[in-house]
């Protein structure tokens, strides 16, 4: 089932599964999100939880014991109850039970918020340990904007545009997915022209390249920019090797496993580690200029 949220700038609709956005409209008519075309990209914008792309072989292990656990976790695959809503804003939630349990022993809560402020929709995620012991987790966005903007631009037209000029770290990763390590990145005057033969070789994953980024053409007024304070990596994505409609900026809190490593959750030091009983809240945001 589909929700939607608006007000006199924006409406958003959002599906029960994964608390996904299925759409972002403006005022004007303006789609900016990414349609889901089965054909190309079949995903919209999914939440990414308890883990971020790549497990080693699909595993983990916590107190000698093995887990298996799929692609960016289980919320993208889940069903969210909408815990609240207003004309602008909506909560989801979802609560440990058997199936989580299966994959991630931990008792918890996770909700996902959306609120619309003038062009602007707030992200918020919030995790409640309600279990007795520490969790460890990954979290972070996936959302797709559809690029051209305008449809009488081309892709290549666009550039990124990182609040932090210079250069940055480039997360390395192999053909299996893991981690191998990390490179320099030069961001020249904190721009990255956009093509689609940058993701020739995967995704983009940065690590200080500040905490916004814009996607903007000289030649066209509208603009997406992706705020993230909380987030420590960004990654840069569209299916590789193939000219899409469509671009991911992707706010990471931590990165997949390392190369042929089985990570132990708790000794994987870019995850979140989270006390019985406390609360972990990160908000990141996009705001559409049309």
């Amino acid at each position: 089932m589909n929700h939607m949220i608006s007000n006199e700038h924006l409406a958003v609709t959002v599906a029960e599964r994964g608390a996904e956005i299925q759409s972002i409209r403006a005022a004007d008519g303006t789609e900016f999100f990414w349609s889901g075309d089965k054909a190309i990209w079949p995903k919209h914008g999914p939440n990414l939880f308890p883990y971020l792309a790549n497990l080693t072989e699909g595993k983990y292990t916590l107190a000698g014991k093995t887990y298996e656990m799929g692609l960016h976790g289980f919320v993208p695959y889940s069903e969210l109850a909408v815990e609240s809503r207003e004309d602008s804003r909506i909560t989801f939630r979802l609560s440990a039970n058997e199936e989580t349990m299966k994959c991630y022993p931990f008792s918890f809560i996770y909700r996902v918020a959306y609120t619309l402020e003038q062009c602007r929709l707030l992200v918020t995620y919030s995790v409640e340990n309600t279990g007795d012991q520490p969790m460890y987790f990954g979290i972070g966005g996936h959302p797709g904007f559809h690029l051209p903007i305008e449809p009488c631009l081309a892709f290549e037209d666009y550039r990124l545009t990182f609040d932090t000029p210079g250069r940055t770290a480039r997360v390395t990763f192999s053909e299996r997915g893991g981690v191998t390590g990390e490179t320099d990145y030069p961001l020249p005057d904190g721009q990255l022209p956009l093509s689609h033969r940058l993701f020739d070789n995967g995704a983009i994953v940065l690590r200080d390249a500040g905490h916004r980024v814009r996607i903007s053409s000289e030649k066209g007024s509208k603009a997406v920019t992706v705020s993230f304070p909380q987030m420590p990596y960004v990654g840069i994505w569209h299916t590789a090797k193939a000219q899409v409609p469509f671009l991911c900026v992707e706010p990471w809190s931590s990165l997949p496993s390392r190369d042929g490593v089985i990570e132990d959750l708790s000794k994987q030091d870019n995850l979140v580690s989270l006390d019985a009983g406390k609360l972990y809240r990160n908000t990141w945001s996009m705001e559409f200029a049309f």
